[in-house]
């Protein structure tokens, strides 16, 4: 299973249910990357998507606590382990977890790897990502040129869980 996600310089993902900053190329690479692919997340970075709709052209994986939840062309699930029994209908390296912060936390520990674009600004965020290069089971090996996005450098890096 793969973590898909742009954290700030502090590792901030969010504010106030929102991206801190939409990077044209970083969105482009997570299309590009989740494309044809299994995507989860939470209700809440479900509802932060136009019209609350999911992706097009992915098998949407939604795990929320409420069980009453529905939503079109999507799967839900409302615990960890049924999202596990659920995502063994497919290819590990296919599942791309996608957000919010507890979907990330909760997912982690069963991923493998981590795509990471880091953004070297911080933001004010109420939302992180753990920081993986404060984890020892955490190796960075892969980075781009950094890239550079009006006044904002950030480069694109792949994360693998150190075996």
């Amino acid at each position: 299973m793969n973590a898909i996600v742009a954290v700030d310089a502090n590792w901030g993902i969010g504010m106030n249910n929102k991206l801190l900053v939409s990077i044209p190329s970083d969105m482009k690479f997570f299309r590009q990357t989740t494309t044809g692919k299994v995507v989860v997340m939470g209700r809440k970075t479900l509802e932060t998507f136009p019209n609350g709709l999911p992706l097009p052209k992915r098998t949407n994986i939604i795990l929320t606590g409420d069980t009453s939840y529905e939503v079109k062309d999507a799967i839900i699930v409302h615990s960890v382990p049924e999202l596990l029994d659920e995502l063994k209908n497919y290819p590990p390296e296919d599942i791309f977890v996608i957000g919010g912060g507890s979907v990330y936390e909760q997912l982690l520990p069963y991923c493998d790897t981590a795509y990471i674009t880091k953004i070297d600004f911080a933001y004010e965020a109420d939302t992180y990502f753990p920081n993986l290069d404060q984890l020892p089971d955490w190796k960075m090996t892969d980075s781009s040129d950094e890239q550079t996005y009006f006044d904002l450098e950030f480069s694109f890096t792949k994360y693998e869980r150190v075996k």
